[in-house]
């Protein structure tokens, strides 16, 4: 399922890092521990976007003028969302960078109908590449033109997915994968000079890495239990610290949202 959770901006003008998911990745976390379930605490099979708004950008970051801003979240597991929400809705306001935050209201998105290739669009960084001291290695840029890129991303999705509980069968009818970018869109990235891969920062373990992320569309042809999990889950390596966050592409659609009631969990 997946949830926006829309906040007042009490200090309009306010700025985040251009680049705030680890920034997010430490409130969630911080929000889990105050539960003290220690089983979301292991729970990697959730995913969120950066903050979404009317910003503009400047040397310090994204200065955000809306009067609301908005959070998306993802997972598959319902009971993890209604945990989040409840500590989350306990306080009484959030800082995320300099922004000033206050819980207003959540709305649960309609999931698509997942079929055997869909068009994304990568709404927070993909990230190909495992960090490690080696940086050189974790910053490197492979296109994603090339069938290395794609099959980076599918023994990754396979190795989650089997850690989710699909069986070996599943698993081994999953063969179809391939992604290919949206050419038009890379050409005309390259013409304007501007750029689709940066690095980014990422903590592991309270250590600071650096690491390359990917945003750019693409169709991606996957069987449609492959689809509908990295659409939940994320694409890639640190879904759970916002990496990898996808949407769908949707032609004459507009996406439907309905409200989402917070439901109140035994402490």
């Amino acid at each position: 399922m997946r949830v926006r959770i829309i906040f007042s901006l009490k200090n309009k003008g306010a700025d985040v890092p251009f680049h705030h998911q680890y920034l997010l990745a430490q409130i969630i976390k911080g929000l889990i521990v105050k539960g003290g379930d220690q089983s979301f605490l292991t729970c990697g099979s959730y995913n969120f976007s950066g903050l979404k708004g009317q910003t503009k950008v400047s040397r310090s970051g994204l200065h955000f003028y809306s009067s609301k801003v908005t959070l998306v979240v993802s997972t598959p597991d319902p009971n993890f969302i209604s945990y989040l929400l409840k500590y989350l809705f306990e306080m009484p306001q959030i800082e995320v960078g300099n922004l000033i935050l206050i819980p207003q209201e959540v709305e649960e998105e309609e999931e698509p109908i997942f079929e055997d290739f869909m068009k994304f669009v990568c709404i927070s960084p993909l990230v190909l590449v495992e960090a490690s001291f080696d940086e050189e290695e974790s910053k490197q840029y492979i296109s994603p033109e090339t069938d290395f890129f794609s099959d980076k991303l599918y023994d990754l999705t396979m190795s989650r997915m089997e850690k989710s509980g699909c069986s070996p069968d599943q698993i081994a009818s999953f063969f179809k994968f391939q992604l290919v970018p949206d050419k038009d869109y890379l050409l005309k990235i390259k013409q304007g000079k501007k750029k689709f891969a940066r690095i980014y920062p990422v903590y592991d373990q309270d250590v600071k890495y650096e690491i390359r992320g990917y945003t750019f569309p693409f169709t991606l042809f996957a069987a449609a239990e492959v689809l509908e999990f990295i659409y939940t889950c994320g694409f890639g390596f640190y879904t759970e610290k916002g990496f990898g966050m996808l949407d769908t592409v949707m032609e004459n659609q507009e996406k439907r949202t309905h409200p989402y009631e917070i439901v109140n969990i035994p402490n």
